[in-house]
C-alpha cells in the first residue's frame, strides 16, 4: 500500500482516535448556529474588530518580510505557474494549522458556504457519515444511509476512504474531501476504499443524489418500551424528539431507551431543549473560556419524564451526544448502557469574515451539571456493552440481534417491575 497511507495508519494504532463527523450528503453539525461543537459568531461588533485586525495584522515586520522574501523566491524558482490567490490561502490555512488544534481551521469563502448549507438537511452527495483520525489523517466511513447511493454500491462502515476521483485523502482536510465529494445531483464520484480482509483496494463509483438526512427513528419495542434513535441533534429534532414522545405515550409506554450510538452531535440549543423534556429543574451543562467567563443553561422542570430510561453510546458518540448522555447520568435518571464515548468537551466558534471567508476556532470547555469535562475522556456507561463483533460492518442490525439494545431492554424490563 501507499507509503502516506500505511505510515499514517500505523501510526494512528498508538494515537488517540479524534473524529470529525460529517455526512457526505453534505451535513456537517460542528457549523450550525449555536452548537455544542460551534458556536456561531457573526455580530457587528466583531465584523467591525476583525476587519480592524485585517487592516493592522499584528504581525512583525519580520514575519511580513519574510513572507514577500518566500513569494520573491517562489515566483523566481518555482518551475509551474503560481496561483496567487491559493497561495494567499494556504499562508491563512497554515496560520490556523499552527495552532496545532484539530478543531480550529480557515474556511475559504466555497467551504464556508458549503458548511453553511447544512440548515436544510437535504444536501446532493453519497449518503453517509465519515469519521476522521486527526492524528493518522485517515478518513473512514462510520454508517452509509440506508436506501443511499454509498449503501447501494456496497459500502460498509469501517471501510476506509483511500481516494477520491484518483487523489489520495489521506491527511486532507475532511472539509475539503467531503467537498470533493458532494456535487451535483446526477453526476458521478469515485471513491476508492481499503476494507478490511481486502488485499487490494475497491473502487466505486457513486450517483450524486439528493438525500434527506434522517434525525429521528422511534417505534414501540415489545412490553410497551419505547424506542428513540437520534441521528444528530438538528433545528428541526427538539419537536421531532418531542413528538414521538408524545405518539409513544398515547401507545401506552411504560419505559424509554433513547440511541445516540454514532450520533456526532450537533446544536447545544437543541440537545437543551430535549433535556429539558426529560430532567428535573436544574442545571443541564454549562461552558467556560479562558477567561473564566460562565455560560449556564437550565432545565425548568414542566416536561420531567417520569419513567424508566435507559441511554445507549458508543464510541461515535461525540459533543451534544455526550452532553445529553452526561446530564442524564449526572441526575441519575436513567442507566447508560454501551461503551465509553468519543470525548469531546470544547465549544469552537465560527467567526465569518468580511470577504465571505470564516475560521473557527476552539474558545471554551463545556461541564456536564457535575462539573466534569470529559475532553479526551468521553462518558464512561453504567452498564458496559461491547457490540458483537460479527455486527459491526452491518449497515442495519436487526434490534433482536442488537446485543447493546437488547441489555438496555433488559434493564428497562427490570426498572418496569
Amino acid at each position: 500500500m501507499k507509503n502516506k497511507f500505511l505510515s499514517g495508519f500505523l501510526s494512528g494504532l498508538a494515537g488517540a482516535l479524534i473524529i470529525f463527523t460529517i455526512v457526505l450528503t453534505i451535513y456537517v453539525t460542528q457549523v450550525q448556529g449555536n452548537d455544542s461543537d460551534n458556536q456561531n459568531t457573526n455580530t457587528t461588533s466583531e465584523q467591525n474588530d476583525i476587519k480592524a485586525t485585517e487592516k493592522s495584522t499584528g504581525a512583525s515586520d519580520a514575519v511580513i518580510q519574510k513572507i514577500n522574501k518566500l513569494e520573491t523566491l517562489i515566483n523566481r524558482f518555482y518551475m509551474e505557474d503560481v496561483d496567487d490567490a491559493k497561495l494567499a490561502e494556504g499562508i491563512y490555512k497554515g496560520l490556523l494549522a499552527s495552532l496545532g488544534d484539530p478543531y480550529s481551521c480557515y474556511y475559504t469563502k466555497e467551504e464556508y458556504d458549503a458548511l453553511m448549507e447544512s440548515s436544510s438537511g437535504v444536501y446532493s452527495g453519497i449518503g453517509a457519515t465519515v469519521s476522521q483520525n486527526v492524528t493518522t489523517g485517515i478518513i473512514s466511513i462510520v454508517k452509509p444511509f440506508l436506501n443511499g447511493p454509498a449503501h447501494a454500491v456496497g459500502v460498509l462502515p469501517g471501510d476506509i476512504v483511500y481516494k477520491v476521483n484518483g487523489e489520495e485523502v489521506t491527511g486532507k482536510d475532511l472539509t475539503e474531501v467531503v467537498s470533493r465529494i458532494k456535487g451535483k445531483e446526477g453526476t458521478k464520484v469515485s471513491v476508492t476504499i481499503i476494507r478490511e480482509g481486502e488485499a487490494d483496494p475497491i473502487e466505486f463509483s457513486i450517483p450524486r443524489k439528493t438525500v434527506e438526512v434522517p434525525t429521528i427513528e422511534y417505534e414501540m419495542l415489545d412490553n410497551k418500551i419505547g424506542y428513540i434513535a437520534i441521528s444528530e441533534f438538528d433545528e428541526v429534532t427538539a419537536d421531532q424528539f418531542r413528538n414521538a414522545i408524545k405518539d409513544l405515550d398515547k401507545q401506552g409506554q411504560k419505559g424509554l431507551i433513547v440511541d445516540v450510538r454514532n450520533n456526532p452531535g450537533g446544536l447545544l440549543d437543541t440537545v437543551v431543549d430535549i433535556l429539558n423534556r426529560m430532567l428535573p429543574k436544574g442545571l443541564i451543562v454549562y461552558t467556560e473560556d479562558k477567561y473564566g467567563t460562565r455560560e449556564e443553561k437550565f432545565s425548568d422542570a414542566k416536561e420531567e419524564f417520569d419513567k424508566p430510561l435507559a441511554v445507549l453510546i458508543n464510541g461515535n458518540s461525540a459533543s451534544a451526544s455526550e452532553i445529553f448522555a452526561g446530564a442524564i447520568q449526572d441526575y441519575k435518571r436513567g442507566t447508560i448502557v454501551g461503551t465509553t464515548s468519543f470525548g469531546k468537551g470544547i465549544v469552537q466558534s465560527i467567526i465569518p469574515l468580511y470577504d465571505g471567508t470564516a475560521i473557527k476556532v476552539t474558545v471554551s470547555k463545556y461541564y456536564t451539571p457535575n462539573g466534569k469535562n470529559i475532553h479526551g475522556k468521553g462518558i464512561s456507561p453504567d452498564v458496559t456493552v461491547e457490540l458483537n463483533d460479527k455486527l459491526r460492518q452491518q449497515v442495519v442490525i436487526k434490534k433482536e440481534e442488537d446485543n447493546q439494545l437488547q441489555k438496555a431492554v433488559e434493564i428497562i424490563k427490570e426498572k418496569m417491575k
